[in-house]
């Protein structure tokens, strides 16, 4: 399941409902659920990948990650396909309550745009690697990365939390974070390829730094990232007030990975560089939940001071 990536859909529905409720207004039931779907996507999306690389011949003895649970030989195919078809389910049932919850049990039309692009996300966890033509080997997995995790979950669970309510006016400054999430991922991802570069060109899995080399991979990675963390800068002070900068510390985890990728050779030390960044970016996310409740607690001890006194 790939325990180490999953704090990625956190972040991204985490980030999402902290929109809400500094934009309008957000729903406990709403954020488990929707984190509850992610999760489930994501790991089936690990299951899927898992499978396909093995069937392929990506995950062999070359390969300088961590040992796949089918390349080891713990999981059989069949046993694969089991375990994907469970969360396949489970994804369902998950999103559909999720639904259902947003919707207050009413369906209309944008409750099934919403369910067409939850059957979406399905298809591209499969599509990954899996079948023929697979999105992964041809470079687009960059692409599917930085939409599910970035304007479908962030943007997406804005959505759901007000209800399918969308004002350009008042809530575009969630694009900024939508994208700086999706990009922050996307450099999760790069990082695994940067890592996999040698591996992945011998087995005809065409990844971005496949396409366009090792150097030029580390400036995408480097200016992804980058962008990412301007824009996160720019929707703090946009929609929250000065003292929420305070958060930025967040990404000095997320800027000494980027220091590290592009200075070390792929090697299996990149292991621990997916961790960081994954880590560090939800890490980020936690740091406007931390600082914000320090200043509700201090306005909170205003009051009671106030009213004491």
């Amino acid at each position: 399941m790939r325990l180490r990536t999953l704090p990625l859909a956190t972040a991204s529905i985490t980030m999402g409902t902290l929109a809400a409720g500094v934009l309008g207004e957000s729903s406990r039931s709403i954020f488990w659920f929707a984190l509850a779907t992610a999760i489930s996507l994501q790991i089936l999306s690990n299951l899927a990948n898992d499978y396909g690389d093995f069937i392929k011949g990506t995950d062999n003895a070359a390969r300088l990650g961590n040992q796949r649970a089918m390349q080891s030989g713990h999981i059989a195919p069949l046993q694969m396909k089991m375990a994907i078809a469970l969360f396949v389910g489970i994804s369902l049932v998950l999103g559909v309550n999720l639904l259902y919850e947003a919707s207050a049990n009413h369906w209309e039309w944008v409750t099934w745009l919403f369910f067409i692009v939850g059957l979406l996300a399905i298809a591209a966890a499969l599509k990954y690697t899996m079948g023929k033509n697979p999105y992964g080997y041809s470079g687009l997995g960059d692409v599917f990365v930085f939409l599910f995790f970035g304007p479908v979950a962030v943007a997406g669970t804005f959505i759901l939390h007000q209800q399918f309510i969308w004002n350009w006016s008042d809530d575009w400054p969630v694009i900024l974070a939508a994208v700086a999430l999706g990009l922050l991922s996307t450099a999760v991802l790069n990082t695994n390829n940067i890592r996999d570069i040698a591996n992945d060109q011998a087995s005809g899995k065409i990844t971005i730094p496949v396409r366009i080399g090792l150097k030029n991979a580390r400036l995408y990675h480097l200016t992804i990232t980058l962008t990412a963390c301007i824009l996160m800068i720019l929707f703090t002070m946009i929609v929250y007030p000065v003292y929420m900068l305070w958060s930025a510390l967040g990404m000095v985890p997320i800027l000494l990975q980027v220091k590290k990728v592009m200075l070390e050779e792929p090697s299996p030390a990149y292991n621990a560089l997916l961790k960081q960044l994954s880590l560090g970016i939800l890490g980020w996310v936690i740091a406007y939940v931390v600082v914000g409740s320090f200043h509700d607690l201090f306005v909170i001890s205003n009051i009671i001071h106030t009213y004491g006194n």
